[in-house]
C-alpha cells in the first residue's frame, strides 16, 4: 500500500452482513467477500466514513485497547478489491435479471405443487412396482448407443435444469448467480457460482442451496408419472431410465466430501466458513506428525475457530468418502464398463450377426472417446488455473 496514512482512502460501495461476532463484507460487482471480526468491520467502516488510516488506527486502539497494523489492513482490503484507486471510476452495479421469474418459480404455491407431484409419484410406484427405481430401467433396449444417448444426452438438459434452479433461487434474492462447467473427481458437472450468497442472512441461503435437489425430485416424480401413462411403450421405458439416473444424482448429493449441495447446507447450519480446506489441512498435518515430518506443517492459527472445531471430526470423513467413491468406481463402474466393452467386441467381431449391431458398437465407442476427451480437457483447464 503506497497511499499516505494521513490521507483518507476511497472505498468501493460495500455490503455488510452483521452476524454477531463476525461481519461478512463484500463488493457485489466483482463478488469479492471477506468475513471480518466485528471490530475489523468497524475499522473498515471508519475508513469508509473518510477517516484517515492513522486516525482510524488511533480510534481502534482507544476503542478496543489493542493496536492494529493499519498498513497491513490496507494491503488486505486492497487485495480484496475494496479500495478504489485514484482516478478509478465507480463500477455501476448491473441489474440482476430473472428476479421475478425466480420468485414465481419458488413461491409457496409451487412448493405445494411439488408435494402433490411427489405424493402422486409415490402412489403410482406403490400401485405399480414395475415403475419403482431399478438399475434395470437403464437397459431399456439392447442397443448400447440408445442407452448411451439417453444416459448422456438425456441427462444434459436435466443437469442444466438442476443448475438453473440454483440460479433462479439466487436471482430471486437479487444475487448475480452464474452457470459454469467443472468436474468432481471423475465426474463432469455443471456448477452454479453463488459467491454472493454469503451476503444474505443464513436463513435465506438454504433454498438456493437446495433448489437443485428440489428440481431433481420434481423431474423424478414427473418422469414416473409419464411412465405410468405410457407404460410399457418406449416412451415409458425411456422415462424410467431418466428417472433412475435422476434419483442417483439426488443420492450423490450425500457425498459431502465432493462439496455437493448438501455439503454447503451442512456447513451453513454448522456456521463454517471454509470447512473443506481446513479439514484437508488438518488431515495433512496429522499425517505429517504421524510420520514424524513436522517440517511444512500448515499454520493452524489462520483457521476459522468454527472450521477448526468441526474439522476435528469431519476430517476423518474425507478419506472415507474418497474411498467409497473409488470403490464404487471399481466395484460398479468398471465391471459395467467391462460388460459393455465385451458386448462391443462381440459386435465388432461379427458374433452379433448384425450390421446394425456393429455400427451400434462403433458409435458407442466414439461417444465414450468424446466423453474421455472432454473430461481430460476440463482437468487440464483446472490444473492450469490452479
Amino acid at each position: 500500500m503506497t497511499a499516505s496514512l494521513d490521507q483518507p482512502v476511497v472505498l468501493h460501495e460495500l455490503t455488510y452482513l452483521d452476524e454477531g461476532a463476525e461481519v461478512t463484507v463484500g463488493r457485489p460487482d466483482i463478488e469479492s467477500y471477506a468475513v471480518l471480526p466485528a471490530e475489523g468491520a468497524a475499522l473498515l467502516g471508519r475508513l469508509a466514513a473518510s477517516a484517515t488510516p492513522r486516525a482510524a488506527a488511533d480510534w481502534y486502539e482507544s476503542t478496543y485497547a489493542d493496536r492494529v497494523d493499519i498498513a497491513d489492513f490496507l494491503d488486505a482490503i486492497e487485495e480484496l478489491g475494496f479500495l478504489r484507486a485514484p482516478g478509478e471510476s465507480v463500477v455501476a452495479q448491473r441489474p440482476v435479471r430473472w428476479v421475478r421469474l425466480g420468485r414465481a418459480v419458488f413461491s409457496p404455491v409451487t412448493g405445494l405443487g411439488l408435494v402433490a407431484l411427489l405424493t402422486a409419484a409415490v402412489v403410482v410406484m406403490v400401485r405399480h412396482p414395475q415403475l419403482a427405481p431399478s438399475y434395470r430401467n437403464m437397459f431399456f433396449t439392447n442397443y448400447l448407443v440408445a442407452v448411451e444417448l439417453v444416459a448422456f444426452l438425456g441427462q444434459v438438459p436435466l443437469l442444466l435444469l438442476h443448475e438453473a434452479a440454483h440460479t433462479l433461487a439466487g436471482r430471486r434474492l437479487g444475487l448475480p448467480t452464474r452457470l459454469a462447467i467443472g468436474r468432481r473427481l471423475y465426474y463432469i458437472v455443471f456448477l452454479t457460482t453463488m459467491d454472493s450468497l454469503v451476503s444474505v442472512p443464513r436463513r435465506s441461503r438454504y433454498l438456493p442451496m437446495l433448489a437443485g435437489i428440489l428440481a431433481d425430485l420434481a423431474v423424478f416424480a414427473g418422469l414416473v408419472l409419464v411412465a405410468d401413462l405410457t407404460w410399457p411403450g418406449p416412451v415409458g421405458r425411456i422415462a424410467l431410465a431418466l428417472a433412475f439416473a435422476t434419483l442417483l444424482r439426488v443420492a450423490w448429493q450425500g457425498w459431502l466430501h465432493l462439496q455437493t449441495d448438501l455439503y454447503y447446507v451442512v456447513t451453513t447450519v454448522l456456521g463454517c466458513v471454509d470447512l473443506q480446506r481446513t479439514a484437508k489441512e488438518l488431515l495433512r498435518n496429522r499425517l505429517r506428525r504421524l510420520f514424524g515430518r513436522t517440517a511444512g506443517l500448515v499454520d493452524e492459527s489462520g483457521w476459522h475457530p468454527r472450521d477448526a472445531a468441526v474439522a476435528r471430526w469431519y476430517s476423518w470423513l474425507l478419506p472415507v468418502g474418497y474411498a467409497v467413491s473409488i470403490t464404487t468406481l471399481l466395484v460398479a463402474g468398471i465391471p459395467a464398463a467391462g460388460r459393455m466393452l465385451s458386448l462391443v467386441v462381440a459386435s465388432l467381431n461379427g458374433s452379433a450377426h448384425s450390421v446394425g449391431r456393429q455400427w451400434d458398437a462403433v458409435v458407442f465407442l466414439l461417444l465414450n472417446v468424446i466423453q474421455i476427451v472432454v473430461l481430460a480437457a476440463v482437468a487440464v483447464r483446472d490444473r492450469r488455473k490452479s
